[in-house]
């Protein structure tokens, strides 16, 4: 800054001043950070470090934000997904067989806040079809009546129909097990189990072939890869367990809080049970998820972190080139605490555009991700976000508000705390020792 454009500052900030002398972060000081910051062609260098940490504190807000944001989608459409097929509270029988499960379902769904009661028979076999040499498989076998109304199944029916499925005597499979083993509707799937009949040379393996009536696909790609939905009464003839279920799962209203129905649903089903929950059962997969997302959130906040110590030293060479500028504000009667501010809120102002640019490009991308992802998979020819790894067929992405503002807030902390340094120093140069800067 020149003497003329001094001048120029002063007078168009003259109404700023009370008794001669600007108010703190007036119009005069404003102009002034932005003159500094504005470049010359003599101060090239210092253009190019200013443009560098500007890009990369918006770099790494962005990268927080994104980063943030798929961790929290992906929590949440696992916990979707997981909530949406397995029951919230989990009832097993702790004496007798649950031979009356039809009765007990019956007087659970009564109790307030329980949407459904479904008894359910499990088993692992053997599945096998036209190709392939078979995969394990997951039996879930559920009442008619009961199929329907799991919707996470039930409405992500890709091929067949659920009416079909009903009326017969078929199975549904995922669209992943069907793709493995080059199955189509109307296919025959072949399960095997090893509890099979007893006979005078041992017990031998029980094998029976199903119809495949429909073909769901959930987005998980653990669900849509071994599990096989069965007619509750055919499952029961299949495992040798004819009228009784392994276990009753009660999908509940407010599943963060099913301590808040367990009393009511012991009272409601008039026998001894042994209770659990999803939360009980998944803690410690949930748990990892919690760790994993503070980890990240630390490890990126180092990529903001180095971002704002490239604004201490594009503020140390600011400092250094505008020596002259400096000078000649002092002599005009400004003040260290003047400066101090004047170059506070230059490097300020750097961090504060490199958010703003950060938060936007962090939305975008987070807005786009599934079209981001269908053309990286385009252009690399494979898929970038492997289901069987990830779980999820998607990459999902779910911003929070209060994350991001964490995030924003993290960004111009530390570029003001970037900023004090390089302004302190400034500040304490007097008029002659800063000509010795030009």
């Amino acid at each position: 800054m020149n003497a003329s454009s001094a001048n120029e500052a002063v007078k168009s900030s003259s109404s700023g001043k009370e008794d001669g002398r600007a108010r703190p972060f007036s119009a005069f000081e404003r102009i002034v950070a932005w003159r500094f910051l504005k470049p010359r062609k003599q101060e090239r260098m210092v253009s190019i470090v200013t443009v560098i940490s500007l890009l990369g504190v918006m770099l790494g807000v962005a990268a927080l934000i994104i980063v943030m944001a798929v961790m929290n989608g992906f929590r949440a459409e696992l916990l979707d997904r997981i909530l949406g097929l397995n029951g919230h509270i989990i009832l097993q029988a702790s004496d007798t067989p649950l031979n009356d499960y039809d009765a007990v379902a019956k007087k659970l769904e009564e109790v307030h806040g329980v949407q459904m009661a479904l008894p359910l028979l499990e088993g692992q076999t053997l599945a096998s079809g036209n190709v392939g040499a078979g995969t394990g498989a997951l039996v879930r076998g559920v009442r008619k009546q009961d199929f329907a109304r799991l919707e996470s199944v039930a409405t992500n029916i890709k091929e067949g129909s659920l009416e079909k499925y009903e009326e017969g005597n078929g199975v549904a499979i995922g669209i992943r097990m069907a793709q493995n083993l080059g199955l189509l509707v109307g296919d025959k799937l072949t399960v095997v189990s090893p509890e099979g009949d007893v006979t005078p040379f041992g017990t031998t393996p029980r094998v029976k072939s199903y119809t495949v009536e429909a073909i769901f696909e959930m987005g998980m790609s653990e669900y849509d890869t071994s599990i096989v939905f069965m007619h509750l009464e055919e499952a029961q003839l299949y495992f040798n367990q004819e009228g009784v279920v392994q276990v009753i799962e009660v999908f509940v209203d407010d599943p963060d809080n099913v301590d808040l129905y367990k009393t009511d649903i012991i009272a409601a089903a008039e026998r001894p049970l042994v209770i659990s929950d999803w939360q009980q059962r998944n803690s410690a997969f949930f748990s990892a998820l919690v760790i994993e997302r503070n980890a990240m959130f630390l490890i990126l906040s180092i990529v903001v972190i180095v971002a704002s110590l490239n604004i201490i030293s594009s503020l140390i060479m600011l400092v250094k080139e505008k020596g002259r500028g400096i000078a000649i504000l002092r002599t005009m009667g400004a003040s260290q605490n003047a400066i101090l501010r004047i170059f506070i809120m230059a490097g300020t102002g750097v961090g504060l555009a490199g958010t703003a640019a950060g938060v936007l490009l962090g939305v975008l991308i987070c807005l786009n991700i599934r079209g981001i992802q269908r053309v990286m998979n385009w252009i690399s020819g494979t898929d970038v976000w492997d289901p069987t790894v990830r779980f999820l067929s998607e990459i999902p992405a779910q911003m929070d508000f209060v994350e991001t503002m964490s995030v924003i807030v993290l960004a111009l902390v530390l570029s003001f705390l970037a900023a004090i340094l390089p302004a302190w120093r400034a500040a304490k140069l007097d008029p002659v020792e800063a000509l010795r800067y030009e």
